[in-house]
């Protein structure tokens, strides 16, 4: 039987926890009040899936090799479906507006429309939307 994990916690360095938060909450994102503290936040993205800030030295604490500088490199991209192409231009440019900076231009492949900002730490995200049933017929 294949490794079906029960939830997702993906982890990311951040310079200003305040800052962070302040940038995700004008997306619309919540947090998790039980796994917040001065070195670290838990982000929702749904049921099953978390985003922890960490304060960048806190992260360190986790790792034997320095912290990337995601403002100069890039090691993953977060990407998170949408319910629709407006949801994705709606919180791509609700990122813009609170700080964040653009990445690449939209995609449009007619059944996949995607697009793609760095939030304040300079971490990379995406957000698309793919037609319902698109993904079996390819």
């Amino acid at each position: 039987m294949a490794f079906q994990a029960q939830q997702t916690f993906v982890n990311l360095p951040v310079k200003y926890l305040k800052r962070s938060i302040d940038f995700y909450s004008a997306l619309g994102f919540e947090f998790n009040p039980q796994f917040t503290d001065d070195k670290a936040t838990c982000m929702i993205i749904n049921a099953n899936t978390f985003v922890m800030l960490l304060v960048e030295d806190f992260f360190q604490t986790f790792l034997t090799k320095e912290v990337a500088d995601a403002s100069k490199s890039t090691e993953v991209i977060v990407a998170i479906s949408a319910d629709s192409r407006a949801q994705v231009d709606d919180i791509v440019n609700k990122a813009l507006a609170a700080g964040g900076k653009p990445s690449k231009e939209p995609a449009d492949h007619g059944f996949m429309y995607s697009r793609s900002f760095q939030d304040v730490d300079g971490h990379l995200w995406e957000l698309f939307y793919m037609e319902p049933g698109a993904a079996e017929q390819a």
